[in-house]
């Protein structure tokens, strides 16, 4: 029994979903709107403020699809009203970052910039603050979108395990290793 697929999705007050006849969910609301294409298999449907997502039989394949496409459009509902925010921190010595005009500038170490072209829903602000890790915040209402765009970002330097130098989420916890001092 899928028991994220079986809860109700509440709706606030500015999000209307219209469903179509193609299985496409349309979400609008205050901060933009997205859709969602649903398996035929599963059924969406819409009363008095509440979506539902029901499936036909207890298949394995249709308990998966039932709490994925739950959870897609919970996330499109969140999305579209409040949206969402991932924040990233530069660890490194001179490791520097800079926007303009939707073009993320980073300084990571290497002998080059970087420059990274970031799409127009989501908005991208560096920070930095002498003495103090620069940070990159990313917000959009698509969760989905921005979560690609934190993993490009954080792929162009990946934290290293000895010195914990890279690009990481604020607040994640790094497993660290001991060099081979430790080894004597």
């Amino acid at each position: 029994m899928s028991r994220i697929g079986n809860q109700p999705i509440n709706l606030p007050a500015g999000v209307t979903v219209e469903i179509t006849a193609e299985n496409v969910v349309v979400v609008k609301g205050p901060k933009g709107e997205l859709s969602q294409e649903v398996n035929p298999d599963i059924k969406v449907s819409q009363e008095e403020g509440v979506l539902k997502v029901e499936r036909p039989t207890e298949q394995k394949r249709h308990k998966a699809l039932h709490g994925l496409y739950r959870s897609l459009i919970n996330n499109m509902v969140v999305g579209v009203n409040e949206g969402f925010k991932k924040e990233l921190e530069l660890v490194g010595v001179g490791y520097k970052a800079s926007v303009s005009n939707n073009v993320l500038e980073l300084n990571l170490g290497y002998s080059h910039n970087i420059y990274l072209a970031v799409p127009q829903e989501v908005k991208t602000e560096a920070k930095m603050e002498k003495g103090k890790n620069p940070i990159v915040t990313l917000t959009s209402h698509d969760k989905e979108l921005i979560g690609q765009v934190a993993a490009k970002i954080r792929s162009l330097r990946k934290v290293e395990p000895y010195k914990g130098k890279g690009v990481r989420f604020v607040g994640e916890q790094i497993r660290r290793k001991a060099g081979k001092t430790a080894a004597k």
